[in-house]
């Protein structure tokens, strides 16, 4: 059925729900599980207080320091999956498009299930700050099971 099952984490308690899911359905099945992270990318000064930050800090020490902190969430991540039995692969990405880089790690990856949580942000809430996961369901090609 399923051989490999990308899971977008973000250190949050509800993206451990999703591996944990991701977890049980990997083992029924016999998949391998690939954890994934995205981080922005530097932010373009557009006011004073970004331009000071920009003088600060530089584009390539900001890229550095943010696949660092993706790497290091991601080991934490897979050592929390160590013991399952399962094979277990990770992989970052730096992009301001979040749903994007989700979608473009599963056709790099070769996966055929996404697994990831939603917030559930409804109403204004919702329309306002957007939904990562509601994007990689109106664009990805691969199935996606949500957990809430």
């Amino acid at each position: 059925m399923y051989k490999n099952i990308l899971v977008p984490i973000d250190g949050s308690r509800l993206s451990d729900k999703a591996a944990k899911e991701a977890v049980g359905l990997a083992k029924a099945v016999g998949a391998k599980i690939t954890l994934f992270h995205c981080v922005a990318d530097f932010p373009a000064p557009v006011y004073a207080e970004s331009a000071i930050m920009a003088a600060q800090v530089t584009a390539g020490q900001y890229r550095k320091e943010a696949v660092k902190h993706a790497e290091d969430l991601l080991a934490k991540a897979a050592q929390k999956l160590e013991g399952t039995g399962l094979k277990v692969d990770t992989v970052h990405a730096v992009s301001d498009l979040p749903y994007d880089a989700i979608i473009a790690a599963a056709g790099k990856k070769k996966c055929d299930l996404i697994i990831m949580a939603s917030h559930g942000r409804r109403g204004l809430s919702g329309f306002l700050l957007g939904s990562e996961t509601q994007k990689v369901l109106t664009h990805s090609k691969v199935p996606v099971l949500v957990v809430r």
